[in-house]
């Protein structure tokens, strides 16, 4: 297997990031050091190109290749394998991407690909099956059915924190619903992303999938083409201009974005569980998860014992707490990592851990800080952090957390800890967010049987699974009518009561026929409903004894 260079000093993914948060990111200007700089790792698809190769997927398409349900599997069994016989090699490319472990690199993205694309080849038969519907008394002699139509030519546009899961995830559904698929990963993780493109063809049917590499020139044109379908995971700002091009062509959009995503912990929370769980998952990738916990709202009776469970959680996973750690990984640029040194710098909450004496710069290293007595316009709670820095709000009811949590952008995921199901209905209940995890953080997405989305601005539309397959999947209305033959001409007598010359009695015979009969009454209070958010839980839990005798450790 081929070996990629190790980029030690990030220059080049840094000035990407930093061309891609300004506002004419899409614009025609091109950086040539930047360019050559990419180039050096991984091979651009010339610009001039894309029209042609758009052109060609499209023309494949329309020759029914792809609705062949029994070549979609194979094509999926080759994704697995492209994966699989190369398990190693991802590893080690993501690894200099993000200097991540490559034990969160097997067990976050490849495994959970792997179980993605195992799930859809034993599943596709049955998904992609016709689904007959009930068309009531007027058409019970029609034959009505929804078709699961692929959509045509569809777009992946991949992001860098997660390189596979991110970006060959999308591509699973759009295989599995029968169209023909380009895929553009991410320019800054660009040996992941070169690493795609030299195994695709060696793997998979190019006549019918292909992997575009590049930055913003690539993007630009592919987005200047038709497409079906166009999906797209990564910020906000992004996605807008994503919705933009789309629009030109009506076409639809799933956007997988992000957020500030919180932890809700009550008084009656085992908090040392929730300490372990919330910090694994925080500190995962470096904090670069669009699903981390981006904050916690916690119950300011049990704010000290929270925050000194997750001290000793940090002591206990990464003992050394400096940039020599193996275990831990590493910001992605020095942009990025400017960012989240400049919030944890400007914060005013009091530091339980890390903060910015132990950061480096050459080495893109981050600690994973602590935060608590976190105010509400404190600097960490500006922006989705994206890196290992984890605040900690404190709360007086829970009908206060509830609010905080509405008075914001619905997040992609929430996470709750308590022992309480009430609660628990509670918060679900009165708040808004793509996902929900009681007792654990992260693990709806790792269900590729449950859907994965946002809701608002932390996007929306959804995979993983079945749901993937319908995000590609168009769900075509048929109706088969008898229209000849004596069972065609016993319908037509009844139907030909809907033609002209219009007279009251056919009126009367349609509304006698047509209408289907419930029995139905005024509601006696129309306005009332059995919900409110001004009904909080009415169990009260004694808080867990204030931990004493180990005060918290500032470094």
């Amino acid at each position: 297997m081929k070996k990629y260079p190790i980029v030690t000093t990030g220059r080049f993914p840094n000035r990407i990031y930093f061309w891609l948060s300004v506002h004419k990111m899409w614009g025609s200007q091109r950086n040539q050091s930047i360019t050559t700089a990419m180039d050096s790792i991984m091979k651009t698809t010339p610009t001039d190109t894309i029209p042609a190769l758009v052109g060609r997927l499209r023309a494949t398409f329309l020759t029914g290749k792809t609705r062949c349900v029994e070549y979609r599997k194979n094509q999926l069994k080759q994704l697995y394998f492209l994966v699989k016989d190369n398990e190693e090699a991802f590893v080690d490319a993501i690894g200099q991407d993000l200097g991540r472990p490559g034990m969160e690199t097997t067990f976050a993205e490849v495994i959970g690909i792997e179980n993605d694309l195992a799930t859809s080849i034993s599943q596709l038969s049955k998904w992609s099956k016709d689904e007959c519907v009930g068309a009531g008394l007027p058409f019970m002699l029609h034959g009505t059915k929804i078709r699961k139509d692929p959509k045509g030519t569809v777009l992946v546009l991949g992001a860098w924190n997660y390189p596979i899961t991110v970006q060959l995830g999308p591509m699973v559904g759009a295989i599995a619903a029968g169209n023909t698929v380009i895929l553009k990963p991410s320019e800054l993780s660009p040996h992941t992303a070169q690493l795609i493109a030299d195994l695709w063809s060696k793997y998979m049917d190019t006549e019918t999938t292909a992997v575009v590499n590049g930055g913003i020139p690539e993007a630009t044109a592919l987005l200047d083409q038709r497409f079906e379908h166009i999906f797209y995971t990564g910020n906000g700002r992004v996605g807008r201009i994503v919705a933009e091009k789309a629009a030109r062509w009506l076409c639809p959009i799933s956007l997988e974005l992000g957020g500030k995503s919180p932890v809700i912990v009550d008084a009656s929370a085992d908090l040392k569980i929730a300490a372990h769980r919330t910090l694994w998952a925080k500190a995962f990738n470096a904090g670069q998860t669009c699903v981390a916990p981006d904050y916690c709202l916690v119950d300011r009776r049990v704010q000290d014992k929270f925050a000194h469970e997750l001290l000793q959680a940090q002591r206990e996973f990464w003992p050394s707490r400096d940039h020599q750690e193996r275990d831990f990984g590493r910001i992605v640029s020095d942009n990025h990592w400017k960012r989240i040194h400049s919030l944890v710098s400007s914060s005013k909450a009091e530091l339980v851990v890390g903060g910015t004496a132990g950061a480096d710069q050459a080495t893109r290293f981050i600690p994973l800080t602590i935060l608590k007595n976190v105010g509400a316009s404190d600097s960490v709670m500006t922006d989705e952090i994206f890196g290992p820095v984890l605040p900690i709000v404190p709360f007086d009811t829970i009908r206060d957390a509830v609010d905080f949590v509405n008075e914001r952008d619905q997040p992609l995921a929430l996470y709750i800890f308590t022992s309480c199901n009430e609660t628990r209905d509670y918060i679900l209940a009165y708040t808004r967010s793509g996902g929900v995890v009681r007792g654990d953080c992260l693990l709806h997405y790792a269900i590729d049987s449950l859907p994965f989305g946002g809701t608002g601005p932390s996007g929306y539309g959804s995979y993983h699974g079945k749901a993937g397959f319908d995000c590609f999947t168009h769900e075509r209305a048929v109706v088969d009518a008898p229209s000849h033959g004596m069972l065609g001409k016993l319908v037509e007598v009844v139907m030909a009561r809907r033609y002209p010359p219009y007279s009251k009695s056919k009126l009367v015979f349609s509304r006698f026929v047509l209408p289907k009969l419930i029995g139905l009454g005024p509601p006696p209070q129309p306005t009332r409903s059995s919900k409110s958010i001004d009904h909080p839980p009415s169990k009260v839990r004694t808080p867990a004894p204030r931990h004493g005798g180990h005060p918290l450790s500032l470094v």
